[in-house]
């Protein structure tokens, strides 16, 4: 089929707005083999314990099929103030390298609206202390908030985030310390 018979993807939602496109980059450290990295992704019960999305974890949804042309769905409803909203995340896996490489696409949605979808590329590489993740994340923002001004700052964050969550379960003796456990 030539491209100008391809059908245009329809979505819900309010009129299509010019997309907005950027790349960024995120390098962590961590002081375990890159294997123990890999883990935290491929692992569902390791995976649940750091990638969620926000809300109270009564009403999140989780289910993780790691391998090449599976994927990852999330949901969560979050509450801020009187307003709830629900988010939801959808990945497919398209490269697979073990120890080594993770390339997946993700769709982010906001009640029922695709607001943006990225092609994540995540290397570990081998570093004295351990390994190095680099983090490379393209993004093209659908339905911007407000302007869109702090839009990509907003998704870099919570990927460093993300990020913190992963080095408390692939490295719990270095942060054992610093979590805090409610009192018995």
């Amino acid at each position: 089929m030539d491209a100008g018979n391809l059908a245009r993807a329809e979505t819900d939602g309010p009129p299509a707005l010019p997309a907005r496109h950027g790349t960024f980059f995120v390098d962590k450290d961590f002081t375990v083999p890159r294997a123990e990295v890999f883990r935290g992704f491929a692992e569902p019960s390791l995976r649940r314990r750091w990638f969620r999305l926000p809300g109270p974890s009564g009403t999140a949804g989780h289910d993780l099929d790691f391998r090449v042309g599976g994927g990852e769905s999330a949901g969560n409803v979050f509450v801020s103030g009187d307003t709830e909203e629900r988010l939801a995340y959808r990945s497919r896996f398209l490269d697979i390298v073990p120890d080594t490489r993770i390339v997946y696409v993700y769709e982010a949605e906001v009640d029922g609206v695709r607001r943006w979808i990225s092609l994540v590329t995540v290397e570990l590489t081998d570093d004295p202390a351990g390994c190095r993740l680099t983090w490379t994340e393209q993004y093209t923002w659908l339905v911007p908030t407000g302007d869109g001004e702090h839009d990509a700052a907003h998704l870099r964050g919570g990927t460093r985030l993300l990020l913190n969550g992963l080095s408390t379960v692939v490295n719990p003796d270095r942060y054992a310390g610093l979590v805090r456990h409610p009192a018995s």
